[in-house]
């Protein structure tokens, strides 16, 4: 079976994109990310029409993630992260699909830093870190996927330079992704290209995609009975190269 996230930079904007996307490879299920639309604008019916059961998040102008799976409906497990009441972005949302725990994750940005934007990103990965322990404790077989924010290893980016003062990179959010990976989850993607030089982001400025300047921050993180599974991982880059496309490709992982 193949897994994807998809940020999708506006579901609204992409709809065509993510239509075509979905007909064209078929994913079993598929973790939406930035849908930035409320949940009563979701296009559910475009969604359904096109195979797929759904489970969504959204928000109003920004954030919103959702679940996809194909002809079938998820059950929802947990909508956003316990830890911070006042905390009302749509960023976080736990799904059952068949034996499988699937979490959609937009984690934030975090800039500029330092201040409160990565303040809040460093305390969102720790109460990530929190239900993904709870997961591991469960001892389910579960996937988080979604868009991190995060660019693990140097050799996950085009531009160490260009990326150093960035919250993407920072040492605090590099240690935070780190202890999610201690706590026994497999980087899906990271297991099956270790040399790195893969992006999963290209900017829409400077002509990113261009030169093929981009970074690594979309990510499958694998629980051990989910990484026994596991056959291979990528990127399905050219659809970043489409028309109105997002800024960010699709990113897979098979599985038995």
């Amino acid at each position: 079976m193949k897994l994807v996230t998809y940020n999708v930079n506006g579901i609204k904007a992409r709809l065509p994109r993510l239509i075509e996307y979905l007909d064209e490879q078929q994913p079993d299920v598929v973790c939406l990310q930035e849908l930035k639309t409320t949940d009563d604008t979701f296009p559910i019916a475009e969604i359904e029409a096109a195979g797929y059961g759904a489970v969504w998040h959204g928000q109003k102008g920004f954030n919103g993630v959702a679940v996809l799976a194909r002809g079938s409906q998820p059950e929802e497990r947990q909508r956003g992260l316990a830890g911070e009441p006042e905390d009302e972005h749509s960023r976080y949302l736990e799904c059952t699909i068949g034996d499988l725990v699937v979490a959609s994750i937009y984690l934030p940005n975090g800039n500029p830093q330092p201040g409160p934007k990565f303040d809040y990103k460093l305390r969102w990965m720790d109460r990530l870190a929190a239900r993904a322990a709870a997961l591991l404790a469960e001892e389910l077989p579960a996937i988080l996927m979604g868009d991190y924010n995060v660019i693990p290893n140097d050799d996950d980016t085009f531009s160490i330079r260009a990326m150093a003062d960035d919250a993407l990179m920072q040492p605090e959010s590099r240690q935070a992704y780190r202890r999610l990976l201690a706590q026994g989850w497999t980087d899906a993607l990271r297991s099956r290209k270790p040399k790195g030089g893969v992006w999963t982001f290209w900017d829409y400025q400077a002509g990113a995609w261009q030169r093929d300047a981009g970074f690594r921050i979309d990510h499958l993180l694998l629980s051990p009975a989910v990484a026994d599974r596991l056959i291979d991982a990528g990127v399905d880059k050219d659809y970043r190269g489409r028309d109105k496309a997002s800024d960010h490709a699709p990113t897979w992982v098979r599985l038995r």
